[in-house]
């Protein structure tokens, strides 16, 4: 599975905050060292933005004028957060793990928030056309992703977050939106047997997977711990593979950055021995 990643996605920061350039600079660090290929992605159109947001949104985001105390006006947060969104759109195309930022599940069609200000993952899905099962792994709730796709006969979501957190949402399925929350550190055993329950709820009359790739869900995490080890990354790749699915991934949370590196590796690693479909349209793997 190709990595998608470009460093100008360092180049915006707020000092003592969780969501800084280290996670994913260590990230891309540790995955080079294992001889990943990396592609650079160009940042989406406003037309491809549009999809899923609406102008008045887009419009906050390109001229500052917003508020928010998770998603500050960085100076060119509109480029990084196009330049995102085209991170997501590759990675589907080719089957890959978007490894950018800033994350974009918190995103809904006319709002930001929880460190996002467009929603990467909701915009490839959209774009694909392709009926999409999106697994969101993240240990928050998508309220964003599940704001978009609410009732949309082309897109299941499956979200597995911690309870009583951030952003207070997901405490019930409704329609096509299956939610599962859990309590705090309530560890693997109780999350895979989670996620299996989920998949089998979703069913399998998918054309692809779209996996929101949150590893905030680790023991040490300090915003949304599960209990898990980042073996049960790879654990749960190879349930999620089982579907064998065109499947890509974008990076949503996680706080524990010397963990980023290797759990992206585990969670693609058990896609790949699971039988998802990882590799480009056209490879062996694809």
């Amino acid at each position: 599975m190709e990595i998608i990643y470009s460093p100008e996605c360092l180049r915006y920061q707020r000092i003592a905050h969780p969501e800084s350039p280290v996670r994913v600079r260590i990230a891309q660090e540790y995955l080079a060292r294992l001889g990943y290929e990396f592609l650079k992605p160009e940042p989406a159109s406003r037309e491809e933005i549009l999809s899923v947001h609406t102008e008045e949104l887009v419009r906050r985001v390109e001229t500052g004028d917003f508020y928010d105390p998770d998603c500050p006006p960085y100076e060119g947060i509109e480029f990084y957060a196009r330049l995102s969104a085209g991170g997501a759109i590759l990675a589907q195309r080719r089957r890959g793990f978007s490894l950018m930022r800033p994350p974009g599940h918190h995103a809904g069609p006319s709002f930001l928030g929880g460190f996002c200000y467009f929603n990467n993952i909701a915009i490839a899905v959209r774009l694909s056309g392709l009926r999409t099962l999106i697994v969101d792994i993240d240990g928050h709730h998508g309220n964003g992703t599940q704001a978009i796709f609410l009732g949309d006969d082309q897109v299941t979501y499956v979200s597995l977050h911690r309870m009583y957190n951030y952003p207070g949402t997901g405490y019930r399925s409704e329609r096509n939106c299956l939610n599962y929350p859990l309590p705090p550190r309530c560890g693997e055993k109780v999350y895979l047997e989670t996620l299996e329950k989920a998949v089998e709820e979703a069913g399998r009359d998918y054309q692809q997977l779209a996996i929101s790739a949150g590893f905030d869900t680790y023991r040490d995490d300090p915003l949304a711990s599960l209990g898990l080890e980042v073996q049960s990354f790879y654990e749960i790749g190879v349930m999620l593979g089982k579907l064998a699915l065109p499947t890509f991934c974008v990076l949503e949370g996680g706080y524990v950055p010397e963990i980023i590196g290797p759990a992206t590796e585990a969670l693609v690693v058990g896609l790949k021995d699971g039988g998802a479909l990882t590799g480009p349209p056209g490879s062996p793997e694809g």
